[in-house]
This record gives structure tokens, sequence and C-alpha cells, in this order.
């Protein structure tokens, strides 16, 4: 069966960032092996560390704290699976106990300062683990486990006790999992398995088991890191050191909420270099979601939005339930990459086949019309009223002899197709068992993805349960849906990473002179005025309207004679954010006399309002064109976040956005557009001209420029219209607002 289916980032000050430019920094921490040690214009990292962690997984030698094999006891009954475990492993078991001789007639020791030897894991079976994390050094432990609960979960004073454990695990030297995790690192994993296995990650053990009982299917698991409350070791740590293992052939993680935005990207951006796919369910898309997540880890589980746009820019595949995470996991686990990316529908129902097709193509997955030379071909066994264009048709009678195997391999012989799915509603004996044979002997001889879809609810017909599952070549699904959406995924992972390139690699590591003159702009702890703003656009070099700020009635009509009628005049201010709802904006003025009251008009209004002024701008009327919005913005997770969209006075109303985590390069930028539901606009609609893109593009590239270089100064940054002009004409800025840190 295929299918049935660290470090914590801190903030770099401006003097550290600016010298991490020319400087390399220092060496890995104790326990990490570095790849490049290199960090970005803002003092980010460009490349994630990878924990030793082989150590923890296959240790030589293991520290029980608290061992017990009194009976009734807790500690016993883990003391026991971890004998076991360490028995499956080849590890040493030191029992550790004041009062105990021998544990499980193993020699035990009254305290961590008796052990005989090093240990590479002490596991801490005590309600408080931090006196027992003071005790261990460098020379003790390299990694500790501890399982009590009480900490961040619990509020404010367990997150406070929680920073002490993580103090004294760095200050030891020492890399911890959890508190608050549990046993499953410590699991029988079966070993009579083959092929690519699972890796697994959770925050919440319970929910990994539906992913483990795939073993049960045939699938195979080598991993599974129960990360708790990741006070030290984190889910990006263990993506990181999965990526990189041979045997993994996808990582499956489930994830209440992430402790650093960076280091997961970082880990998923490792993950895509080594074309391993990562599947994800991360809980919090509603905010009910998100209030539930945060009691449980006490983890800031950050705005979907923004988490769900950084895990497309890294290729991690979202999913929103553990059904789906099993089945699109063991899909891409196991299956091939693909031959071509056409998907052939057969079925022996011609229902059957058109629900399914409808599903397939409303998420998105080609199903190629089959040529007419296949279509006369299948045809040789297919009566000539049932359709054979896709989906495939066959009436059912066909599948009971040798024409049902002729069938199967003449699709699969098709270039144009790369997967056959083969819906199945229910059990129709001898029919169906004869189908799925045939569907599995074929799969044996083909690089192709053979995807079958049991839809019976009972389970239990010998055609699945020996069969299908029996086959490790076939992909089985008890839905349409899970099918759907698994091999959307399969064939999104292998374009994503067939051409993927770091963005990492190419983000910027000086300070550019663009920087250094809009740092001289900007206003500790205020809002930039629109002309203060514009000229920080100005020296990123976005264009900008001709304009000049004046301060006086005379000034404005020697201003707009200099501008060039019509021109738009807009009181210029640090407090001004809605100018057009306080009628402080003056469109379309052809005459000095209308030059002057609309000055007066303007500086009055202010005046009541009491707004102060550092002028009023005079601004060239720039010509029609489709509004767009760029802005920057801070996620607490990922740092500053670059958003672009359909723009204007409705821009909330709309909300038609696309989110980019810095950096990333052209090619994203321009995936961003295609995200955008009104993207159309943009290629000209009802007589429009089609729009400058490349100039839009460019000037999205330019504010996520700005977002890396200022991030200790800019907070936030609104460019609001940018009115993208025909083709070959270019982007203007007509507004902006900008925050400054």
């Amino acid at each position: 069966m295929l299918g049935s289916t660290h470090g914590t980032l801190t903030t770099t000050s401006r003097p550290a960032r600016v010298a991490a430019c020319g400087e390399r920094p220092g060496p890995a921490v104790h326990g990490l092996a570095t790849d490049i040690a290199d960090v970005d214009v803002s003092g980010r990292p460009l490349h994630s560390d990878v924990p030793d962690l082989d150590r923890f997984f296959r240790p030589e030698t293991v520290a029980v704290i608290g061992a017990s094999d009194a009976e009734g006891r807790p500690n016993t009954g883990i003391t026991r699976q971890l004998l076991a475990w360490c028995e499956r492993v080849g590890a040493r078991l030191h029992p550790v106990h004041p009062t105990r001789r021998t544990v499980f007639d193993l020699p035990c020791h009254p305290s961590v300062a008796e052990l005989p030897e090093r240990v590479d894991l002490a596991v801490l079976l005590v309600g408080d683990p931090l006196p027992v994390m003071a005790e261990l050094d460098g020379s003790k432990a390299a990694f500790a486990v501890a399982f009590a609960s009480g900490f961040a979960e619990t509020g404010p004073e367990g997150a406070a006790a929680q920073d002490r454990l993580a103090a004294a695990a760095r200050a030891a030297g020492v890399r911890l999992l959890g508190p608050n995790t549990n046993l499953n690192a410590f699991e029988r994993f079966r070993d009579d398995l083959e092929g690519p296995a699972i890796a697994l990650i959770t925050q919440s053990g319970h929910q990994g088991r539906p992913v483990f009982a795939l073993q049960e299917l045939g699938v195979r698991l080598s991993h599974w890191a129960p990360t708790g409350n990741e006070a030290d070791l984190e889910c990006a740590d263990f993506l990181s050191y999965f990526a990189t293992r041979p045997e993994v052939g996808a990582i499956a993680a489930y994830v209440e909420g992430l402790k650093d935005g960076r280091s997961f990207l970082l880990a998923a951006d490792r993950a895509a270099r080594h074309k391993v796919p990562v599947v994800a369910v991360k809980v919090g898309r509603t905010e009910a979601g998100a209030r539930t997540a945060a009691s449980h880890t006490g983890k800031l589980t950050g705005a979907n939005e923004v988490v769900d746009a950084a895990m497309r820019q890294f290729g991690v595949i979202r999913v929103d339930g553990l059904d789906e995470l099993q089945d699109t996991a063991a899909l891409l686990a196991r299956a091939r990459p693909p031959r071509a990316e056409g998907v052939a529908v057969y079925s022996i129902s011609g229902g059957t086949g058109a629900h399914f097709a409808d599903l397939a193509a409303a998420a998105g997955l080609p199903l190629p019309t089959l040529s007419t030379a296949k279509q006369r071909e299948l045809h040789q066994w297919i009566p000539e009223y049932l359709s054979v264009e896709n989906p495939v048709d066959s009436g059912g009678h066909p599948v009971g002899d040798e024409r049902g195997r002729r069938i199967i391999d003449a699709l699969l012989a098709d270039p144009a197709v790369g997967v056959l799915v083969c819906p199945v509603t229910g059990p129709f004996p001898p029919m169906s068992d004869r189908l799925v044979r045939d569907l599995v002997a074929a799969a044996e001889e083909t690089d192709k993805l053979v995807c079958v879809v049991w839809g019976s609810p009972v389970g239990t017909e010998d055609a699945y349960r020996t069969t299908l599952l029996g086959s490790s070549r076939v992909a089985t699904f008890r839905t349409f849906s899970n099918c759907v959406t698994a091999v959307s995924a399969y064939l999104r992972h292998h374009r994503f990473t067939a051409g993927y390139r770091s963005p990492f690699d190419e983000a910027p590591r000086v300070l550019s002179p663009s920087a250094r003159k809009a740092q001289e702009l900007m206003r500790p702890g205020e809002q930039l005025s629109e002309h203060a703003a514009k000229q920080l656009l100005r020296a990123y070099g976005i264009r900008v309207p001709r304009e000049q700020l004046v301060t006086s009635a005379a000034a404005a009509v020697r201003a707009a004679g200099l501008v060039g009628y019509p021109v738009v005049m807009k009181a210029s201010g640090p407090q001004l954010a809605h100018k057009t709802e306080l009628g402080l904006v003056k469109v379309g003025l052809t005459s000095a006399s209308q030059v002057r009251d609309a000055y007066r008009e303007l500086t009055d209004i202010a005046r009541c309002e009491g707004l102060p002024l550092d002028g009023v701008l005079v601004c060239q009327l720039v010509g029609r064109g489709v509004e767009m919005v760029v802005g920057v913005s801070p996620d607490p997770l990922f740092g500053p976040t670059v958003t672009v969209g359909l723009g204007g006075a409705l821009v909330e109303v709309l909300r038609d956005t696309a989110v980019g985590v810095p950096p990333f390069g052209e090619e994203h930028a321009r995936t961003m557009l295609a995200e955008l539901r009104g993207r159309a606009l943009l290629d000209g609609v009802r007589g429009a001209p089609p729009a400058d893109v490349d100039a839009l593009v460019e000037t999205v590239l330019r504010v996520q420029r700005m977002s890396l270089e200022l991030a200790d100064d800019l907070a936030e940054l609104d460019i609001n219209p940018l009115v993208v002009l025909p083709r070959g004409q270019g982007a203007v800025a007509l507004d902006a607002l900008a925050y400054c840190r």
C-alpha cells in the first residue's frame, strides 16, 4: 500500500548587524553541525544549523533519572519502555535513583554525579527537572528529555519557569527536548518494512497516532519527534535533521505554534534543497484555533495568512486534517518523480469518473484529453458509445477479462499521462477484484503513479486488505478528496523542487547606499509625513510623482507652474493617515486661482482638526492605470513581510492581497501577483491596455530590499495607491505612509 495512505533567533542590534556584513560569525554552539555561517543585512541567519541528533535517536548510553521498578508507579512503566527501547537501539542504560541499589537488575546510581560514563541521553523522570539540569554539564550528557508539565502551557509563571529550565540547559551545554513532552520518540517501530520512510514531528503526541498507525498498512516510519513546549529543541531542528537522513522520503508534522518563523523557513529551505517533501497540519486557521493552540503549547501561532504564504513560498504542503496528513505524506514518501503531469481518470462507471474528474479539475489537476489515436486504441476494448477522452469509462465488462489489463497498459503508455487514478466507489466482485489485481500488476511494471480510491465503507474486503494494501507501488485512498489533495501535492512538490533556487542564497549581505541614505530619514517612534515617506521611496529608486512641498499660497502657485497643470494638492503631515476622508486632497486643479483657494482650504481644515502640517504637496496628476498597494508589515514570527494587492480606496473591502516573506526574488514576486483574484486587471480588461507588470515587480523587489535593510528602523510601510501605468510606462507611488520603530 502506498499512501492510504537552533538555535533561537535573537534580535541583532544595528552595530552588530552592520559588522556582520563584513565578518563571518563565530563557530556553532555545542551540539550543532553548521553548514555555512552567514547572515543577511538585517543580521538574520541564512543557513540552518543541524543538531547532531544521531546521538539522540541512536544513543550508545542512556541515563534514566528517577528510574523505578516498583509495581504501580508511573516511572516503572516508563523505565520498562526505555529498557526495551535501549535493547532495540543497542544502548546501555544507567538507572539513577537516590534510594535504590538496583532497578530491573541493573546497578542504580544515587545521583548524576555518580554516573560511570558520559551519556548521550538523559531522561528526566522527575517533577521538577531544573535541579537535575543544573547537575548535567557537558561532561555528563549531550541530550536530555523532560516529560514534566506545568510550564509555558500554564501561563506566565510557567513560562518563566520554562525560561529558567532553558537557561540551565544552555549553561550545561545540553540540548533539551521538552518539557511537556512524552515517550513517542521511544516507540517500537516496525523493522520489517522497506522503502522510503516518513519521519514524524508532533507538538501534541496524540495527534501523531494516525500517522504512526500507517505502519499497520505497510508504510514505513523511521522517527517520531514529540517536541512538546520546545524550551530548546524545536520543530525546525528536527525538520533540518530529517531532511538530511537518507532513509526519510517525507516529513509529516503536526504544528500548533512555531517557536521561531525564521528557523522554520531555514529548515524548510534545507528540505527543499534535498528535495524532501514536508507535509504539515498547522492549527490556528481561525481565532478559536489560535487561542486553543496558544493555551496548549504556550507559543505564538502567528497570523494565518502569513503562515500560509510562508509555507507555500518554501514548499511546505499545508493540509487541514490528520487523514490528509497520512495520505499525502505516504504518497510523497514513496512515489517516484512524475514522468508527466497529466492525470488520467479510469473507472468502470461513467458517473464515478465524471465525479472524480470534477473534483480533480476544480483542484487544478491537469486532465489532458487523450489523443485521437489513443482513443481509437482504447475503443478496441471499450464499446464505441462510451467516452474515452478522459475520464475513461470502460462500462465494466472489459475488466473481467484480458481487456482490462490492456486498457490500463494503454493509458500508462500515453506520454501525456503521469498519473493514473482509478476510483472504485464500492466493491463489486468479481469485477472489482480483477480490476485491482490488474492495477497492482501494472503498477509493478511502470514508473508512473497508479492511484486507487477504494470507496467501500467497510474496508474488510480481500481486494482492499490484501491486494491493494499489499502493494508498495499502488497508492490507495479511501476518499476522493484525499486522493485529489495528495496527487495535487505530489505534482506541486516535484514541480517546486525541480526548479528550486534558495532565496537565502541571493539575499543581500551588504547594506546598499540606499539604506544608508534612508536611515537618515528615519524618525524613531514616529510616523513620517507623506513627503518624508516619498523621500524614503526615492532613496530606493521607487518612482513618485513630480511634486514640491510648499508653505504658502504663492509658493503653491509657483510650484504648480513648475510641476505642470493639472495638479493635485494634498496636506502633508506626520499624523495624516487618511487624508481623503478629511477633505485634505484636491484633484485636477487647472489654474492659479484654484491652487490658491485649495491651499487656503487645506490649511484651514488641518488647523480646525488640530493636525500639524509640514506643508502642502503640489503634485503631478498621473494618468490612469491599475491601482495597487505594496507594503511592509511586521509579523511576530517571520519578521517583516511584504504585501502586494489591489489598492485604492477599497483596499480594506477587497482584501485581495498576497504576502511574501523576505528574502525572495523576481520569480516569487510574480507568483504573488498570480495569487491575486484580480490579477486579470493587470492584463487589461474592457479595452484597457496591459499594465506594466515588470515595473510592478521591480517595485515589489525594491520594497522587500527596503524591508530587509531597514528592519531595525522601519516598522510599517504602505504605498497606496501605486498606479501601474500601461506597459513600458512604469509604476508611480501616488501616496505613502511609513512608521518608524
